[in-house]
Formats: C-alpha cells, sequence, structure tokens
C-alpha cells in the first residue's frame, strides 16, 4: 500500500487545487481474481476523503456513474465557488447555451 499511498501524495501535491480525485476499483467482474476487497477499497477512499466505485469496464458496471458523478461534483464545486465569488462572472458577461444559434460571421459552406 505504500505506492498507492505514494500516488495520493504526488496526485495532492501535483494537481491544481481544486482538482477532483474519486477512487476506483476496476475488474470488478473478476472475483476469484481479487486482490483488494470491497470494504478495504472502501476505507482506503475513506481514509483519504475521497468517493469509492468498483468498475469493469468488460461488464459496463459502474462506469457510466464514475463519470457522472466526477461531472456532479465538478460542477458543485463550480457553482459553490460563483457562489462564493460572485466576481467570476466578469462584467455581467452572458455565456453562450448549446441550444443558442451560434454567433459571429459563418463561412460560405458551414451548415452551423
Amino acid at each position: 500500500m505504500v505506492s498507492f499511498f505514494s500516488r495520493v501524495t504526488q496526485i495532492k501535491t501535483y494537481s491544481w487545487d481544486n482538482a477532483q480525485v474519486i477512487l476506483v476499483g476496476n475488474k470488478c467482474d473478476m472475483e476469484d481474481e481479487r486482490v483488494i476487497s470491497f470494504e478495504r477499497g472502501k476505507q482506503l477512499a475513506e481514509q483519504l476523503g475521497v468517493e469509492f466505485f468498483e468498475t469493469s469496464a468488460k461488464e459496463n458496471i459502474n462506469v457510466k456513474a464514475v463519470f457522472e458523478r466526477l461531472v456532479d461534483i465538478i460542477c458543485d464545486k463550480m457553482s459553490d465557488s460563483l457562489d462564493t465569488d460572485p466576481t467570476l462572472m466578469s462584467g455581467g458577461a452572458k455565456g453562450q447555451r448549446l441550444t443558442d444559434a451560434p454567433q459571429g460571421p459563418q463561412a460560405a459552406n458551414c451548415n452551423c
């Protein structure tokens, strides 16, 4: 486990302050070859203060859930940042919604 904790230390040392981390155990479909129990993975995640998922790309177990959870965490953090520092929305500039028509000049052969 020393190398695992050193990797986590590297993530915390060399990543952005607001980097979001989730601990993911892979290949949960290979129960007979398991090295770390679900309970141990959950315990490690709790010690690190992160969420824990077990996944299987082969069986498509929890893969989408991990990415969706990361998106939720990132959106929550962004919302919190805007709530605590409204100057991040400088000058009242309005962003473009994905459903809005594109703005600016369009090329002659562009269908956007």
